[in-house]
């Protein structure tokens, strides 16, 4: 079937209109969906990890949960989370290859109750605006 330029153009710029009234493209929105959702990442991840798993459970059981995460997003924020004292991470072989797995340090666990409690606070006052 055939379309005519402006259809097209239609189908491929559909357009959301931001809170100042400009025009928001498919890839706007998308980028501030990115922003909305790394302010959940880090709380869905220490959340995640009272018990140990390694990366791609890790991204498998945040899926199952409806949170899509990449390696590419995960990995990194693994080693700063590490980094920041929030998890430890011990490497085992028990199957056919090596696999870092990671679970909450004793701060990660003192946090993660203050983390939930902050987060209810925020999800409080977004009812309210919302």
């Amino acid at each position: 079937m055939l379309h005519d330029t402006n259809t097209l153009d239609i189908l491929c710029n559909i357009q959301y209109t931001a809170i100042n009234g400009e025009h928001m493209t498919n890839e706007s929105f998308e980028n501030v969906i990115l922003e909305l959702r790394r302010g959940v990442i880090v709380l869905a991840v220490l959340s995640s990890l009272n018990q140990e798993q390694y990366g791609y459970s890790l991204i498998k059981s945040l899926d199952g949960n409806g949170l899509e995460i990449d390696q590419g997003t995960l990995y990194p924020l693994l080693r700063r989370l590490e980094g920041q004292g929030l998890l430890q991470s011990a490497w085992r072989v028990e199957t056919d290859r090596p696999r870092r797995y990671y679970v909450l340090s004793d701060e990660g666990r003192q946090l993660l109750p203050r983390l939930k409690e902050e987060w209810a606070g925020i999800v409080s006052m977004m009812k309210k605006i919302l």
